[in-house]
């Protein structure tokens, strides 16, 4: 399975971007998908998640009520839409997807190859 990224740019605090991952290859192995994010000299975290079986969704604390995470299996896509961005959610966003016995988050998941987002205040 690859897992392509899109989406990412440059935008001014406030402002809106959309990011799509797209999923090809064995498709039919994917369970549930998530984004993560890594800014200069932080963690990768979290962001958002949305399960393979009644699309149930969740998010990281700072995110909530500005981003929402949604998936189309039939296009074998999923997207995070991200209202009000700020200067703080600058990082790479990396797309995830849990398959077999590695859940969301393990190295030998899915990971696209990142897109970055800067928000200039």
């Amino acid at each position: 399975v690859q897992l392509v990224e899109s989406g990412g740019g440059l935008v001014q605090a406030g402002g809106s971007l959309r990011l799509s991952c797209a999923a090809s290859g064995s498709t039919f192995s994917i369970n549930d998908m998530a984004w993560y994010r890594q800014a200069p000299g932080k963690q990768r975290e979290l962001v958002a998640l949305i399960t393979s079986v009644g699309g149930s969704t969740n998010y990281e604390d700072s995110v909530k009520g500005r981003f929402t995470i949604s998936r189309d299996n039939a296009k074998n896509t999923m997207y995070l839409q991200m209202n009000n961005l700020k200067p703080e959610d600058t990082a790479v966003y990396y797309c995830n997807a849990a398959w077999g016995d590695y859940g969301l988050g393990s190295g030998l998941g899915y990971w696209g190859q990142g897109t970055q987002v800067t928000v200039s205040s």
